[in-house]
């Protein structure tokens, strides 16, 4: 009893082990004094020298010292005014202190990542920007505005505080409504069960591609991240471009799911999805395309159908997709076995990994982007956030059932199971080898979640021909990919032909690619249409035996 208390409490205060990987840290580093007396010494000298280039700065001389390439410093008065650069110089010599104390007690590499995970963050959140006090364009501002931005300011941070728990508010209200100008692509839902809604979207073109189309996004947040919006929209794009589109919708679990597994994921989802396709289009396969866990789902899917010897599936695209987790990037660090059994015991509580819970973490990954820059422009300059439809999509946050989020941690962030071919589902055991579909495969440059670089090693599991592109933007900004003049891809060879085998170094894959000013998704529509078939009249939407249930974006997406 005792103990179950004892795990209760670590996971609520503690659940990804930063408090306790820093205490190990700090401890080990008590045992080495000869680099703690080195860094002490360093980091000495290091604020001593400051007096001196201030006084440089006040008479114009710029000292020779290099500033980090950080947006939040790059305000002249850091450089420019003794004042804030005493106060830059200050924090960044303490910073590197700081760095230098975690190399001197760095022992297990698991504890010591996430010690400097936890200081990085802590030194975030310090930051001389996120002081009214120590901020040039926060004091600027008050002075301009007569001290109204401090009292709008303040204002804020009440209404965030009393309605928000404390976090900034980041979207205007009434901004974005899903259904409105938000998933808005015309459609019908014509299939629903308890996990998933099917969605049908209506032609926009006289002839459509013989093989129809289905999108599997991730069940970490709600569908319409590909339809998003009017002329930001990969559904809206892909259907323009002669596809017959379906797309999933999940259901958002509650309490009554905590026993829904993985398997069911693919069985009632996927699965059963492409069978509800095959009986309103009549068509012989179906291509699909998955984004992040959709695409991990729909490339199990793929190999456990060729595993059984179906061939309904046709070519497969995946966008910003880990298949291969040995280097998962900064989310490794949040999914390690002592990780993984603090949230275990957090779910087991509710039957659910909370919403909230998951959006705070895939905050705290980009904690200046996502929280803190609006610490300063809500709360110190007075400012009302911009309507940006990715942040109103990333706050509409869902839950994870416990029986199933439990699975997909440990065997694939854990053990890694799919790329060693050892992942099983549905009783089966499955191999990406197996597939010999096409493969269309798409990483983002800037991808803190998924790693360009695994993205790739994970393409490379699959057995039949794959096109690896790489994208700019970071995770979510490289799957909302519309045509623009800031798009760009790199890619080898021509998307209408068969790709090479990849090689096993992405270095020398992206040395041999050519750098191209277009977006992914019009390099898809060639790759596609030269996959999906011949033209011809678009089927009807729904049929008798799975008719038209209600229009999209359905009613799952509301839960």
């Amino acid at each position: 009893m005792l103990e179950s208390t004892k795990r209760r409490l670590t996971a609520r205060v503690d659940p990804v082990g930063w408090l306790s990987s820093t205490t190990s840290v700090a401890l080990c580093a008590a045992r080495n004094p000869g680099a703690v007396t080195t860094a002490t010494g360093r980091y000495a000298r290091d604020l001593a020298q400051i007096p001196a280039d201030a006084a440089r700065v006040a008479v114009g001389t710029e000292p020779a010292v290099e500033f980090p390439d950080d947006a939040r410093f790059r305000n002249q008065a850091w450089q420019g005014n003794p004042a804030y650069y005493s106060v830059l110089r200050s924090y960044l010599a303490t910073r590197s202190y700081a760095d230098e104390l975690l190399d001197a007690g760095a022992n297990d590499a698991v504890a010591t990542a996430k010690a400097r995970q936890f200081v990085e963050l802590l030194f975030d959140v310090a930051a001389p920007t996120n002081n009214p006090v120590t901020n040039p364009e926060v004091l600027t501002r008050a002075i301009t505005t007569g001290g109204k931005s401090l009292v709008r300011g303040a204002s804020n941070l009440v209404e965030d505080v009393v309605k928000r728990g404390g976090r900034p508010k980041r979207v205007p209200d009434g901004a974005f409504t899903v259904g409105e100008n938000m998933a808005t692509t015309p459609g019908k839902v014509v299939y629903r069960n308890d996990l998933i809604e099917l969605i049908q979207y209506a032609p926009q073109t006289e002839q459509v591609h013989a093989t129809p189309l289905l999108a599997c996004p991730p069940w970490i947040n709600k569908y319409y991240i590909m339809d998003i919006g009017p002329g930001r929209s990969f559904v809206e794009w892909a259907v323009r471009k002669g596809h017959t589109v379906f797309l999933i919708s999940y259901r958002n679990p509650d309490e009554s799911m905590s026993g829904i597994t993985f398997d069911d994921y693919l069985t009632k989802g996927v699965a059963t999805a492409m069978d509800v396709i095959g009986e309103i289009t009549g068509a012989e396969k179906v291509d699909v395309v998955g984004l992040c866990l959709g695409g991990a789902m729909a490339s199990i899917a793929a190999a456990y159908l060729a595993g059984s010897g179906d061939r309904r599936l046709g070519t497969i695209t995946l966008a910003n997709t880990l298949l291969d987790y040995a280097e998962p990037g900064q989310l490794g660090l949040l999914t390690d076995e002592k990780s993984r059994e603090a949230l275990d015991t957090l779910m087991a509580a509710k039957g659910y990994l909370d919403g909230a819970n998951m959006s705070l973490t895939f905050d705290l990954l980009r904690s200046n982007d996502l929280i803190f820059r609006y610490w300063v422009t809500r709360w110190m300059l007075g400012e009302e956030p911009p309507a940006f439809d990715l942040l109103a999509w990333n706050e509409d946050s869902t839950r994870m059932p416990a029986t199933m989020h439990s699975t997909y941690l440990r065997t694939l962030y854990g053990e890694n199971r799919l790329a060693k071919g050892t992942f099983e589902i549905a009783g089966r055991p499955i191999s990406l080898g197996d597939v010999t579909s096409d493969v269309y495969v798409v990483g983002a440059v800037d991808d803190h979640i998924v790693p360009w670089t695994s993205s790739y090693a994970g393409a490379r599991l699959f057995g039949g021909s794959v096109r690896y592109v790489l994208s700019n933007g970071g995770h979510i900004a490289g799957i909302v990919n519309p045509p623009g003049k800031k798009c760009r891809i790199e890619a080898a060879g021509d998307p209408t032909s068969k790709s090479a085998a990849l090689p096993e170094d992405s270095t020398v894959w992206r040395e041999a690619a050519q750098p191209t000013a277009v977006s992914w998704w019009e390099d898809w529509a060639v790759w596609s249409a030269a996959r999906a078939g011949d033209l011809q009249a678009p089927p009807t939407m729904g049929t008798d035996t799975h008719p038209p249930l209600g229009d999209a974006p359905g009613t799952y997406v509301f839960g």
